[in-house]
């Protein structure tokens, strides 16, 4: 009982001191921020810890829209279970983002249209109201819409997808989506797979895609007629050797061939392949299978953490690169706390958040930096929910203050309160 009511006392205190701080003006109003919605019923303190978490997250002004994006997608997922209102809010304004986004040039972060909470007549409006030219940028959009929304967004996104291919746009994974959506044994599935592979985009801007295109189709080559596949398998190899000779090119040959033979029987494969120079010559000098390097993900191992718990890190991780440094630091913070050694474990994390500090302001589209702001506060808050939302509070850039709050909140959604 005692327990509980120290648990019920540090809640009260965290909730008043929230509210002290979620009555600050807002830096671009000037106002204080409303209120947060359907708080007059009653939340457990745990709930209460998620909605002030996030309200004050929210607030938080965002310079960069795809920060705002990240904030509000994340905010939404946090609350949807507690409160539908606050996530429908979050989720408009963060699509109203999303479509300003994509018609300013840019691929937005995060997608809300596939994030679940989708509003599915404000996802007709956004698809309808989508440029036929940004079809490609929008390609996680309309994947949302039409698997979130299939009912009300599969004729709306059939429609900009067939206009996009008429100016020789080729978004693959949303026609692939919106192929599943209208039976892959539809005459519009059938008509649209053909059109995808006569009109492939630049080989050389579009190399990457190599290996989707393959696997795209060796899903539909054996749902189509057999000349529809015979076709569209040489007009694939075709591009496909007009690529630099690499082992991702080998393994998108061999895969897009296997799938070729698989859906005519050997002999049509080869009495195709013999029609076409090109794409026979493809096959012929694809070479030997080759491993194929891929960017390797920075790996923290908390076993390895757990197994250091009786001895002091901190000199070692400070030669790591900051990334390296920031997640090193925070696994072997939990770990120390996890043990009970919570001392040791806010040395941990004082490293890990000040090396966020120097991720994000050097961060890069390949560091992703949201990314480790996120891991090191779900682990803080693992250990003391309280502490780690004051660290977040105290990181130097008001995005990855909202990030890294959010990341809190998400915790003790799930786990309730850590102290």
């Amino acid at each position: 009982m005692q327990r509980i009511f120290r648990f019920l006392a540090v809640v009260a205190l965290l909730s008043f001191s929230l509210g002290g701080v979620a009555q600050r003006s807002n830096p671009k109003t000037g106002k204080p921020p409303a209120a947060a919605p359907g708080l007059n019923r009653q939340l457990s303190p745990e709930q209460k810890f998620v909605i002030d978490t996030v309200s004050m997250a929210v607030a938080l002004p965002q310079s960069d829209q795809q920060d705002r994006l990240r904030v509000l997608s994340t905010a939404s997922e946090v609350v949807s279970t507690i409160d539908k209102k606050m996530a429908k809010n979050f989720w408009s304004e963060g699509v109203r983002i999303e479509s300003e986004l994509i018609r300013l040039g840019q691929t937005p972060a995060v997608s809300m249209m596939a994030s679940g909470q989708a509003d599915c007549r404000a996802a007709v409006s956004f698809v309808e109201n989508l440029p036929e030219s940004a079809a490609l940028r929008a390609e996680q959009s309309l994947i949302g819409a039409v698997t979130m929304c299939s009912k009300q967004t599969l004729d709306p996104v059939s429609r900009k997808l067939d206009a996009a291919l008429q100016k020789g746009i080729v978004p693959s994974r949303a026609l692939m989506a919106a192929m599943q959506a209208q039976g892959e044994k539809s005459a519009w599935s059938q008509d649209h797979f053909a059109k995808m592979f006569a009109a492939l985009p630049d080989p050389q801007a579009n190399a990457t895609e190599a290996e989707n295109l393959a696997a795209m189709y060796a899903q539909m080559s054996s749902e189509v007629d057999k000349d529809v596949a015979a076709k569209t398998g040489l007009e694939l190899l075709d591009w496909l050797g007009k690529l630099e000779d690499t082992p991702l090119r080998g393994l998108s040959i061999r895969i897009t061939s296997g799938a070729m033979q698989q859906a005519l029987g050997a002999e049509a494969y080869q009495k195709a392949l013999q029609s076409d120079v090109v794409a026979n010559s493809t096959v012929q000098n694809a070479g030997q299978e080759r491993e194929i390097e891929r960017p390797q993900p920075e790996s923290v191992s908390v076993l390895a953490a757990m197994s250091n718990k009786g001895s002091d890190q901190t000199e070692r991780l400070r030669g790591l690169p900051p990334t390296m440094r920031a997640r090193e630091a925070a696994a072997n913070g939990f770990a120390s706390g996890a043990s009970g050694n919570k001392q040791q474990a806010r040395r941990y994390f004082d490293m890990a958040f000040s090396a966020a500090d120097e991720v994000w302001d050097a961060r890069t589209p390949e560091t992703n930096a949201a990314a480790v702001v996120q891991e090191i506060s779900e682990a803080a808050a693992q250990v003391d929910s309280i502490n780690a939302l004051t660290r977040a509070q105290k990181l130097r850039d008001s995005s990855a203050q909202a990030i890294a709050m959010l990341a809190v909140a998400r915790v003790v959604a799930s786990n309730g309160v850590a102290k």
